[in-house]
């Protein structure tokens, strides 16, 4: 089988360790280190309009990226092979090159997206920051992360490189990260405005922002259909694809010291008792206990790529991935036989045809049994609409933030992954 090494991001990025024992590549068997990556991936293709209302049967006319997407239950021109035990309250499963659609349940379902909205993040500031360019982190910028969330662990006082900061965001989940990239780009306020300008340029109109990170506030939302449009469009991005298929990478810690940090998508690293899934390059986990799981994965095999969005499934820990693995060997088996139920939109700005809003979709709560983010969770600030943006954590507050840093050693789910 042919190696193939990784892209290189950031200072030292090893990869992983071996690859497990021959008698595990069963169909979610470990390619090469990093065979995977298609840094030659194909950009979607110039223009891939919404089918009509026409489209497959019933539904729902004037639903962005065709009407079937507007109903409720499973979407599929042939369901034959679909997974049974799907528990997500909403799914995707589209090719990336054409942007069809090729089967998908309760697809604009606005529902708490967990950290996958990071995508969204990267898609829209991404290119404002040269990845040489360095920068002293101070109190102020991790002022405002909010209580209990994901940390790469960047401490005030140090310099970092842009690059650094998003291995921080795509491999740790690091909101510590995403704030500190939010106050380089003018604050949380601004920064959350152009989110949300990136997502109505993309269509993506079932989203709506409140914070850079994802971490549960209320009104924040987002859909599968909204993830997948943001996977699709930031795996244009060279740097997007490489950092989010980076397995493994070394952190500044402080003078010549650092620490390792390792992906927390599971299905690129093998974690938790999962094995590596083949052909998959990323794109983004989430996790809160008011969201429960989400992720938005994709994954290259025989030439084709296909993307896949997982939300709330009943099933806790690996269920998100199972499941996301599951539907991509369904996706995979079809081997371009299934017909579209519809497509991915092209945005605006690159000539995409403006489609009418998706109608109202109900909210779910989550499938914790908690109440949902729209209602409750997280701190207590909003960014829309709210005068002067985000306050600050309270003193105690920060002085516990220090000691999470210093004292997470473990890769359990948390706020924000």
């Amino acid at each position: 089988m042919c190696r193939r090494q990784l892209p290189l991001y950031g200072p030292r990025v090893r990869e992983s360790s071996p690859l497990p024992p021959a008698a595990r590549m069963s169909r979610r068997a470990v390619l090469g280190l990093g065979a995977a990556v298609p840094l030659t991936l194909a950009a979607p293709a110039a223009a891939s309009p919404a089918p009509p209302a026409s489209v497959g049967q019933g539904g729902e006319p004037g639903t962005i990226g065709g009407a079937r997407l507007g109903r409720d239950g499973v979407q599929a021109q042939k369901t034959a092979g679909l997974p049974k035990k799907l528990t997500a309250r909403s799914w995707l499963v589209a090719d990336h090159d054409s942007g069809e659609v090729l089967a998908s349940y309760n697809a604009h379902r606005r529902l708490a997206p967990a950290s996958t909205l990071k995508m969204l993040f990267a898609d829209t500031l991404l290119d404002k920051f040269e990845r040489t360019r360095t920068y002293k982190v101070t109190d102020a910028d991790l002022a405002d992360v909010p209580s209990g969330s994901s940390l790469v662990g960047i401490r005030p006082g140090i310099t970092y490189t842009v690059e650094q900061l998003w291995l921080g965001v795509f491999l740790r989940s690091g909101n510590d990260a995403v704030h500190v990239l939010s106050h380089m780009n003018g604050g949380l306020e601004k920064t959350v405005a152009e989110m949300q300008a990136r997502a109505e340029d993309l269509q993506a109109l079932d989203t709506r922002v409140a914070s850079p990170d994802g971490y549960d506030h209320k009104g924040q939302l987002s859909s599968a259909y909204d993830l997948t449009l943001f996977a699709r469009h930031g795996l244009k991005n060279k740097d997007f694809r490489g950092y989010c298929a980076t397995r493994t990478a070394d952190y500044p810690a402080g003078g010549k010291k650092t620490f390792q940090i390792q992906n927390t998508d599971r299905l690129l690293t093998g974690a938790w008792g999962l094995d590596v899934y083949e052909g998959l390059f990323g794109v983004k986990n989430g996790y809160t206990s008011n969201a429960g799981n989400t992720f938005t994965g994709a994954a290259t095999r025989d030439g084709r790529t296909l993307l896949v969005t997982v939300m709330h499934p009943k099933s806790g820990g690996n269920g998100v991935y199972e499941e996301t693995a599951a539907l991509l060997d369904w996706g995979f088996a079809q081997a371009g036989a299934a017909g579209p139920v519809g497509a991915l939109v092209t945005p605006l700005s690159e000539g995409g045809a403006k489609a009418s809003p998706s109608p109202t979709a109900p909210v779910e709560r989550a499938a914790t049994g908690t109440e949902a983010a729209v209602t409750q969770g997280g701190p207590p600030w909003g960014l829309l609409g709210g005068a002067g943006g985000a306050m600050a954590l309270l003193a105690g507050g920060a002085y516990a933030l220090r000691t999470r840093r210093r004292n997470r050693t473990t890769e359990g789910p948390r706020h924000g992954d």
